[in-house]
Parts: structure tokens; sequence; C-alpha cells
């Protein structure tokens, strides 16, 4: 796992699924910031202006966002909740932090196979005994990314109980 400490020209640092895969860990008061994305049946409207808009402040405030990661909630069809890992508190932003047992798996593909990883995720959580209590979507590069590192990689991450 590595830590962003500068936006670089390719948008997307090239991501690694080994530390993610099939793991269980814990988060204590990891902080993130915390932003809404619009969508259109869970199709995702304005990802980049939030992102954008996010990069921007934790920029201004000098901070990192360990791990590049950005996990998703979509809470309906229309609205997608978007939390940014950062090292310390934002000004301006709704500052937020995540604590508990979390289990995460990785998978590669295209989105469309979304439904597919849900149900491969539920099993495997399952077969270890434990109980999904929030799920979130970690869409590890934008598509330009996953197109010229030619894998399209997603972390399904649940807190689990």
């Amino acid at each position: 796992m590595t830590s962003q400490t500068e936006q670089n020209q390719e948008c997307c640092p090239k991501f690694d699924p080994v530390p993610w895969e099939d793991k269980t860990f814990e988060f204590n008061n990891k902080k993130f910031i915390k932003d809404k994305v619009c969508t259109f049946f869970y199709m995702p409207m304005n990802f980049g202006k939030v992102m954008t808009r996010l990069n921007e402040k934790v920029k201004t405030a000098g901070a990192t966002m360990p791990d590049w990661l950005c996990l998703s909630d979509c809470t309906s069809k229309w609205n997608m909740d978007v939390y940014l890992a950062v090292d310390k508190e934002i000004p301006g932003a709704e500052n937020t932090t995540l604590s508990g047992k979390f289990f995460s798996k990785a998978y590669e593909g295209s989105y469309k196979d979304t439904g597919k990883w849900c149900k491969d995720f539920d099993a495997v959580a399952k077969s270890k005994g434990l109980k999904i209590k929030k799920m979130f979507m970690w869409y590890t590069t934008c598509p330009k990314c996953a197109k010229k590192y030619g894998k399209n990689y997603t972390v399904i991450l649940s807190q689990v109980e």
C-alpha cells in the first residue's frame, strides 16, 4: 500500500490488488472526507467533478490520500456517497471517520460484472463466517487510466462482524 503525495500526470496510480485481495483488517477512526455524487439509476453523473473538488480541498490543505482509497456507497438510484481517505482533517470538507472490522476482495473486469462480484463477495464472506454490515465499492482507477494500464480493478470492501 502506498500514500499519494502529489497529483501526477497520469491521473490514477497503477493499482496493486494484492494488499486488498481476500483481506480482513481494522480501521480505528480512519479519516475520510465525504461528498455526494448524483446518479441516474446507479450510473454516476458527476463523479469526475466531485473528485476534482475533493482533490483540490486535499491539495489546499497540504494533505495526502493514503492508498488513493475512495469508497463509494450507493444510497439510492439517485445518489452515491463517496469517502476519500485523508491523513488529516480537511477545512471546508465534511470530515468523518470509519472504525471497525473490514473485509476486502479485489475484482478485475467491466463494471457490468458488479452484480456477479457482489454475489461472489457475499459467498466468500459467508464462507469465512463474516456478516456484512455495510458494503462499499472502490473503483481504483478512472476509465482512461484503466484503459492505459490494461486492467480495471474494483475492490469490494465491507464492514463486517
